[in-house]
């Protein structure tokens, strides 16, 4: 196992000033590669290997001045993706780091299917193919190598972009310009060739440059709110009442005329029903479409949640659950209900609820569409365009071969943007002044007002406990929210054990690996919330809500019954049945859970931790994102409560993570902070609600995401070894606010089951706990 340290630590006495947060910034630069030479990374789409140059398969090619180009598909917004996925290939190929740029390419049908930068998929989904298209370009160097060499393949060693044999050298880029190699491999014929043994690796797991470093550094890299094209103009939106169903009866732009650079407004017509009731201001300037838009005087009729509110939502899902007819068994053991008759003394049930929250990425969502050459370019950042593309082209009434969308850098996405759901206005817009370029930006109000949010959920658990009332025997789990999936991408719902359709990313965190006898988890579509707003895939998805429910519900049923949490849950980690794991993915099944756990609680001294009064730490764990590709996780935060604000201090924060082989160490490490912050930050900070059908907090006076000042001391730990990699961009997510509200009840004794934990809701539980 090796320890990776946290970037930074807080002190209590100190807070973080300016000067000291620039230090710190040129610091971390230094650690994650900014002394890498300029130019070493390409991010502009327009980026293509020579014509000379020798192309393998899609995903990479040699050029004959020994450079070397991967194609990245997924998304970069932040997380150095680039640069974790071009090391797969090359180190198969035994390739000279410093030779490796990467291009992120537009929309073509050779990359279909691959266009999806979520789910902490990326590396795993991309494992597999890239070190056989690495093995492939090795294969091919070799061979031709050799015969330059006047050899055989055998004889021959690679290293640093260079083949070797008797002395005698030939670089992979002078075999490019001598021998002009033709070899092209199949996916087929990529899968049958031999792999490098783990022992020989160079460059995963290894500490390397990050490619983007230095065009983030200097400006050059571009992204989408960056694009400037020659006669554009801009637009704002005035956004609807209702997201759905809402219809404009009158426009009156006399005040927007006035307003030097207005050129007119637009009524956007939507076959696709994803932005309807629309109306666009366009201006010469991005200042005058902002004012044009709050000119615009507009009458709608709205849809009818316009008087929806978040209780309306959440009472809906109570009753969702109560009836046991609605949902989709997931897990469906023969015996629950038997087991809950049989043992009615024995019954402990808890129900928990959670906020809506937002994704407030840094750059707001923004597109620029224009007609040009017969096909529609959408210029913009965006994590799934495979979802999109067919929904432009709906909107705009085109065959999908007539839309393309050109690829930049995300200012942050967090799940925002796998929906593209901003790209429909600025093709519509555009199509309406005859296919001249719209750049359409969305104020950090209506990006607020726009966003996919994560859904208010509710959660309800029941167990049975045997006689001696120590071992759960059986557990009904059912989990309402709005379902982004159903809403959105209803190809990708999954089937349950009794045939109906549900949504995987709604559910996942439930679908758990503990023993808990037979078992029943019933996830449940919220229609009501489904029809107020359009649910989103937030950093982490329902696994960010699913596990606050499932450990706060264990630690809470261990202490009523007088065990150990730690010895309560480890005892359930069997991995037997349906969680013994299988390859490649889940490899040792809950066994790697405990294991993660266990290292957690020697960690923090979890047996021996005496700590000051009303200072308390709590423990959690999980599975990261999916079944199918877990990432173990294991979490602890101590907190100090302050009686009398009810405020939560989060002093500090552990992580465990087995997330398989880690390809980028530093990378790793950075998402892992960020995933680990955006749950502390929702677990007490975020949160926002449904008012009159639409969410209420527009800006930062009033959504409070976690301040610098508040961040606690972070330490990471991954366990090393050699299983296929699993997610790291958001498992970190998992497992904290669960660990705080754990930690809360050890520092004072209460209980919240209300996510995000106000200060309010600790006075009050704690008055309701000493009356």
């Amino acid at each position: 196992m090796a320890k990776i340290e946290q970037i930074a630590k807080k002190s209590d006495a100190t807070r973080l000033s300016r000067r000291n947060f620039l230090m710190t910034a040129t610091g971390a630069g230094l650690m994650f590669g900014f002394a890498r030479k300029a130019g070493a990374a390409t991010t502009l789409p327009s980026a293509m290997p020579p014509e000379a140059a020798f192309e393998p398969n899609i995903w990479c090619a040699i050029a004959p001045d020994g450079s070397i180009n991967v194609n990245i598909v997924r998304a970069e917004m932040g997380q150095h993706v680039g640069t974790a996925l071009a090391r797969i290939i090359a180190d198969e190929m035994d390739a000279d780091w410093d030779k490796i740029k990467i291009t992120q390419v537009d929309t073509a049908p050779k990359w279909a299917g691959k266009y999806v930068t979520g789910g902490s998929w990326s590396v795993w989904d991309t494992w597999d193919t890239f070190r056989q298209a690495g093995a492939a370009a090795r294969s091919v160097m070799v061979t031709e190598g050799a015969k330059l060499l006047g050899t055989t393949p055998e004889r021959c060693t690679v290293s640093e972009s260079v083949v070797s044999a008797g002395g005698r050298s030939v670089s992979f880029g002078d075999i490019v310009a001598r021998a002009k190699p033709t070899r092209t491999f199949t996916p087929d014929e990529m899968a049958k060739l031999p792999l490098k043994p783990t022992t020989n690796r160079r460059l995963i797991s290894k500490q390397v440059p990050a490619l983007d470093i230095p065009d983030k550094t200097t400006g050059k890299a571009i992204y989408g709110i960056d694009v400037k094209l020659d006669g554009m103009v801009y637009g704002r939106p005035k956004m609807p009442p209702t997201r759905y169903a809402a219809k404009v009866i009158s426009v009156d732009d006399s005040a927007a005329k006035k307003i030097p650079g207005y050129v007119r407004y637009v009524v956007l017509d939507d076959p696709s029903g994803i932005v309807p009731g629309w109306v666009v201001a366009l201006a010469k300037t991005y200042p005058a479409a902002i004012r044009a838009a709050d000119a615009l005087k507009v009458q709608w009729t709205p849809g009818p949640t316009i008087n929806v509110s978040e209780a309306d939502i959440i009472e809906h899902g109570r009753k969702l659950a109560a009836d046991p007819k609605n949902g989709t068994r997931v897990f469906n053991d023969k015996g629950v209900d038997e087991a809950l008759t049989i043992h009615p003394g024995q019954v402990f049930e808890r129900s928990y609820t959670c906020a809506s929250v937002a994704h407030y990425q840094l750059e707001p969502v923004n597109a620029v569409a224009r007609h040009i050459d017969g096909m529609w370019e959408i210029h913009t950042g965006n994590q799934w365009q495979s979802l999109i593309l067919p929904q432009l082209a709906k909107a705009l009434q085109v065959p999908e071969e007539q839309v393309v969308m050109r690829t930049y850098m995300l200012g942050g996405g967090f799940g925002r943007r796998l929906n593209g759901d901003y790209c429909i206005p600025a093709a519509l817009a555009s199509k309406a002044i005859g296919g001249a370029p719209v750049k359409l930006i969305l104020t950090r109000s209506d990006d607020m007002e726009l966003d996919s949010i994560r859904s208010p959920s509710i959660q309800t658990i029941k167990v049975a406990l045997d006689n001696d009332r120590k071992k759960i025997v059986g557990m009904d789990y059912v989990a309402v929210a709005g379902w982004p999936t159903q809403v959105m991408a209803p190809a990708f719902l999954a089937t349950g054990e009794d045939g109906k359709k549900y949504d995987p990313f709604a559910i996942a965190g439930a679908d758990h690996w503990y023993e808990t006898g037979p078992t029943r988890v019933r996830a449940i579509s919220n229609d009501l919330a489904n029809a107020t707003f359009r649910p989103g895939w937030l950093r982490s998805v329902s696994a960010g809500w699913t596990p606050w429910a499932l450990e706060c519900f264990l630690d809470e049923l261990a202490h009523s019954t007088k065990q150990d949490p730690l010895a309560f849950r480890l005892s359930m980690f069997t991995a037997e049945g349906r969680n013994a794991g299988q390859a490649p993915n889940s490899v040792g099944g809950a066994k790697r859970q405990a294991a993660v756990l266990q290292r957690l609680a020697d960690k923090i001294g979890y047996a021996n931790k005496q700590l000051p009064a009303d200072t308390g730490i709590g423990i959690a764990t999980s599975f990261g994102q999916e079944r199918g590709m877990p990432t173990w996780t294991a979490g602890a935060a101590q907190v100090h409560v302050d009686r009398k604000t009810g405020v939560i201090t989060c002093q500090k924060l552990w992580l465990v993570l087995d997330a398989g082989t880690i390809v980028d160490p530093g990378g790793a490490l950075a998402q892992t902070e960020g995933a680990a912050l955006w749950g502390f930050s929702m677990a007490m900070f975020e949160g926002t609600e449904i008012v009159n059908g639409t969410i209420k907090d527009r800006n930062l006076n009033t959504y409070t995401p976690l301040r610098i000042p508040d961040v606690p001391d972070i330490d990471i730990e991954f366990i090393q070894n050699t299983e296929k990699p699993t997610g790291l961009g958001e498992p970190g997510v998992t497992v904290v606010a669960p660990a705080i509200g754990n930690a809360l009840f050890n520092a004072v004794g209460v209980r919240l089951r209300h996510m995000p934990m106000r200060p309010a809701d600790v006075r009050r539980e704690l008055k309701q706990h000493t009356s």
